[in-house]
């Protein structure tokens, strides 16, 4: 997983989160860094911009009150996709409720047409349609595989999930989707 600047040294950075004089400003180059593809990350998980930035500035609240647990054994983006995944799934169990999958037809879409940051097409709403139709593990692995192009092995290190089942969830995704938009046809 690439950050979006060749200047950022993430070794560097992990060195000034060991100094608590350079702290702060190093967990500021992170948000500055991971910062947006976290956020579109939650938000294909989540779809509403309001509840992504909550998720978002929770992870973010969540990495810095762990910050001394972070050893390095893993990349500062893996160690922050897991903490984003993790509080979005808490999310979204919390309020299964209010953001069901199983919604009637037709409320998925008006939510992400009345939202004022979606800006897609009839064919965009039906594919975010499916895609939140899916069971909240193969939607994971759809939106790390399919929008975010992701290999297998680094949503496995994020996910702590098997290659091999990974593979096995994003196929089902795959023929859900499909299943679901050629009955639209």
């Amino acid at each position: 997983m690439k950050g979006k600047s060749s200047k950022f040294d993430e070794k560097a950075i992990i060195a000034q989160l060991g100094n608590e004089n350079t702290r702060e400003a190093a967990f500021s180059a992170i948000i500055r860094q991971y910062g947006e593809q976290l956020y579109w990350h939650i938000r294909q998980m989540v779809f509403s911009h309001d509840d992504s930035n909550d998720i978002l500035q929770n992870t973010f609240l969540k990495a810095w009150s762990n910050i001394d647990k972070f050893r390095g054994e893993a990349q500062l983006s893996t160690w922050l996709y897991r903490i984003a995944i993790n509080e979005t799934l808490t999310f979204l169990s919390k309020n299964r409720n209010t953001i069901s999958i199983d919604s009637p037809e037709g409320e998925i879409a008006f939510q992400l047409e009345s939202d004022p940051y979606f800006d897609g097409d009839h064919s965009d709403a039906l594919l975010q349609e499916a895609i939140a139709r899916l069971p909240e593990k193969q939607r994971l692995v759809f939106t790390m595989k399919y929008f975010q192009e992701l290999k297998y092995e680094e949503i496995s290190q994020i996910s702590g999930t098997s290659v091999g089942a990974l593979k096995a969830s994003y196929h089902i995704a795959v023929k859900k989707i499909e299943e679901f938009l050629a009955g639209k046809d």
